[in-house]
């Protein structure tokens, strides 16, 4: 299995080791400047790379195989005086159990990523002010990966990750600099990184939490042994979704779920399970993202 998942948790919340977490792929897309020297964009893209993955985030005992594979790619809108605008998508996903399949777990695009570099100076963090929003920001996501990639594997087993993350962003409110605090206040949208930590945190969403590990754990890790009853798991909890969705439309954490398994779902039950798991699921998917109907008539084939 991936990891021994009591030892880790046992581990995790005790605090006896302590190990890299993530195996970071970070890119930095500056085709839309336009500069003669853009040395600049490597070296913020090496120095970024080495401070997500040589960084101890958790107590967690991660072996190399054990790290999380993710994704970010920073795409700059405009650079000026040592100021940075920027889009992030940042993505992640764990194996499934006995096989070469791999789930994402986090799909997610920060279009407001606005932060400071001066050429060679240290990227260095301070848990208690996070004065740089460059650190903050990818701080407060390597925790969403982390916690998301626990509670995959037992139920609510990422909390504590998740209170980290919303530590940041509480900090991270009085933001004088009001270019850098985009995406860190509440109201300010619905799919910002508030928003994000605020469902995930919120009791009302402790059921979608708990189904998420049920998707993972007893869904998708179990396909090999026994395809039937995994894919009823799977099924059987979707209905979640839409309890969650009608009690808080459009809610950024559901909205995240389906952009990382839109795909997956509608391969599980495409001219696969019953005749009563397919229509169940398709109703559910169409009333969750009515605006890709379309895609999911797959499903009742």
């Amino acid at each position: 299995m991936k990891r021994n998942f009591l030892f880790i948790l046992l581990l995790f919340f005790c605090g006896c080791f302590s190990a890299q977490e993530l195996n970071c792929n970070l890119q930095i897309n500056s085709s839309q400047i336009q500069i003669a020297n853009k040395q600049v964009f490597e070296t913020l893209q090496k120095e970024l790379n080495d401070f997500m993955n040589n960084r101890h985030w958790t107590s967690g005992v991660y072996s190399v195989a054990e790290r999380i594979d993710c994704n970010f790619m920073i795409t700059i809108q405009s650079y000026a005086d040592n100021v940075f605008s920027t889009e992030l998508q940042v993505q992640a996903r764990r194996p499934v159990y006995n096989s070469s399949y791999n789930t994402s777990t986090f799909n997610f695009k920060d279009e407001h990523f606005n932060f400071t570099y001066v050429e060679f100076d240290p990227i260095e963090i301070n848990t208690t002010t996070y004065e740089s929003n460059l650190t903050a920001v990818l701080a407060y996501y390597a925790y969403i990966i982390i916690g998301l990639d626990l509670d995959s594997y037992s139920k609510l087993g990422g909390t504590e990750c998740f209170r980290q993350a919303e530590n940041i962003v509480n900090l991270m409110q009085s933001k004088s600099d009001q270019s850098e605090a985009l995406g860190w206040k509440a109201f300010e949208s619905n799919r910002n990184r508030y928003a994000l930590i605020n469902n995930l945190m919120d009791e009302r969403f402790r059921k979608y939490r708990e189904f998420f590990y049920t998707y993972h754990r007893q869904g998708l890790d179990e396909m090999v042994s026994n395809v039937s009853n995994a894919r009823a798991k799977i099924a059987e909890g979707l209905p979640i979704l839409r309890e969650i969705n009608r009690m808080q439309p459009s809610a950024v954490a559901i909205q995240t779920f389906l952009d990382s398994k839109n795909e997956e779902i509608i391969n599980l039950f495409s001219k696969k399970g019953t005749t009563k798991e397919k229509n169940d699921v398709y109703e559910i998917m169409t009333d969750v993202n009515p605006t890709l109907t379309s895609r999911y008539e797959a499903i009742k084939q």
